[in-house]
């Protein structure tokens, strides 16, 4: 089961989050490359003082305990958000019940 989620998450091709059981680690904001046999291949970044570093690991399908992926992100604080009014007028949708609008 572990294995078709996996590859569903791999053709998805989003950033997940990789718990590996042998090294008690996480791995973040991971790209799952490849799966051959029990094999999985993925790519991820890592900040340290000086230098971004990328990094490509292969590991056992048994080390992976968990994986997590992002479903929605909103910004906190003062952030005005767009709306629909905030649109060019030539994007702008036409209304598809004018006639409830008339008062």
């Amino acid at each position: 089961m572990l294995h078709r989620k996996i590859y569903q998450l791999c053709c998805d091709g989003q950033d997940v989050w990789i718990f590996l059981r042998d090294q008690q680690r996480w791995i973040e904001r991971a790209k799952i490359l490849d799966i051959e046999g029990d094999l999985v291949t993925f790519r991820y970044e890592t900040e340290e003082e000086d230098e971004i570093c990328s990094w490509e690991e292969m590991v056992r399908l048994e080390s992976i305990g968990a994986v997590t992926k992002r479903l929605a992100a909103v910004p906190r604080g003062d952030v005005e958000l767009n709306v629909s009014d905030d649109c060019p007028e030539t994007e702008q949708l036409s209304d598809p019940y004018p006639e409830s609008n008339a008062d």
